[in-house]
């Protein structure tokens, strides 16, 4: 992968936030691939199997923290889902976005490799998402995210997107933002 291939999937997710943070839901839309799958896994604190702590059950101890694509999730969205988010959000009946959250997305640490597909990209980053909303209310998530970007010939959309959030506990009212 060239610098100049780099720099413009930087830009398409910089491009991206700059979007949410807009609240231009439907411009963000259109960068999303057809196929688009759109994870929040729920993520636990678990002890590992080599973990000498407190329990003498070792079946009890696991290696992994994130939930699989067929168990719960905090969001397991595709292209269909997603736009009636959207929709709903321009209705002015969802609560939890009246009025609407102010949002800031940093994101940071972007690396991209280069899969089989010679079309298609894996990208690693890390965000963090500022959240504020009527006089007192704010949240901030952080934690990374697990991308898979197809170049068209429109430029760069996004085809999947794994949201795995620093958090396992959350302390927000709701997740209504987009990541």
């Amino acid at each position: 992968m060239n610098s100049n291939q780099s720099r413009d999937i930087e830009q398409f997710l910089y491009q991206e936030a700059r979007l949410l943070d807009e609240r231009k839901f439907r411009d963000w839309l259109s960068l999303l691939a057809e196929d688009i799958q759109y994870s929040i896994p729920l993520r636990s604190s678990r002890f590992t199997k080599q973990s000498h702590a407190i329990s003498t059950d070792r079946a009890a101890y696991q290696d992994r923290e994130l939930t699989e694509a067929n168990e719960f999730a905090h969001m397991d969205d595709s292209k269909q889902t997603l736009t009636m988010r959207v929709a709903r959000l321009e209705t002015g009946t969802a609560w939890a976005e009246e009025p609407p959250s102010r949002t800031v997305h940093l994101i940071t640490n972007v690396q991209a490799e280069p899969t089989d597909n010679p079309v298609e990209t894996r990208v690693y980053s890390n965000f963090l998402l500022f959240r504020s909303r009527l006089e007192t209310e704010e949240d901030v998530l952080a934690g990374h995210r697990h991308d898979l970007l197809r170049s068209t010939a429109e430029g760069w959309c996004l085809a999947r997107r794994k949201i795995v959030l620093a958090h396992n506990v959350l302390s927000v009212k709701n997740l209504s933002v987009l990541f």
